[in-house]
């Protein structure tokens, strides 16, 4: 299986790994040395994610840069929860007002006048 992202192609790249010693001058030190200098792969990071494609869900090995550009569209397993909107809170507040309350109200009791 090769080491590659699937959407974009992007695979490991040839570079070198140089070591280093010494004390930097702006540290108070002579100066940094190279000491040895050999070949390395920087590879990229890639996921293994299932992915929604033409309808289908496959999984895939994707990096993390397509998946952060939203080139692939990940696959949803419940649908999120979603909070009620300006117009369906109207619609219920309508709904409230619309129907007849089967309380039956009390009474208004008589106000007793205050003795002065």
């Amino acid at each position: 299986m090769a080491s590659a992202c699937d959407v974009c192609g992007k695979s490991p790249q040839i570079g070198n790994s140089i070591t280093t010693r010494g004390k930097a001058k702006y540290l108070g030190g002579v100066g940094t040395k190279i000491t040895g200098i050999s070949r390395r792969q920087f590879k990229p990071n890639l996921q293994r994610i299932r992915v929604t494609v033409k309808g289908s869900n496959k999984t895939m090995r994707v990096c993390t840069q397509c998946i952060r550009s939203g080139a692939v569209t990940k696959l949803v397993r419940a649908a999120p929860f979603k909070l009620p909107t300006d117009a369906s809170v109207k619609a219920g507040k309508a709904e409230k007002k619309a129907k007849p309350s089967t309380k039956a109200k009390a009474p208004a009791k008589a106000k007793i006048p205050a003795k002065s």
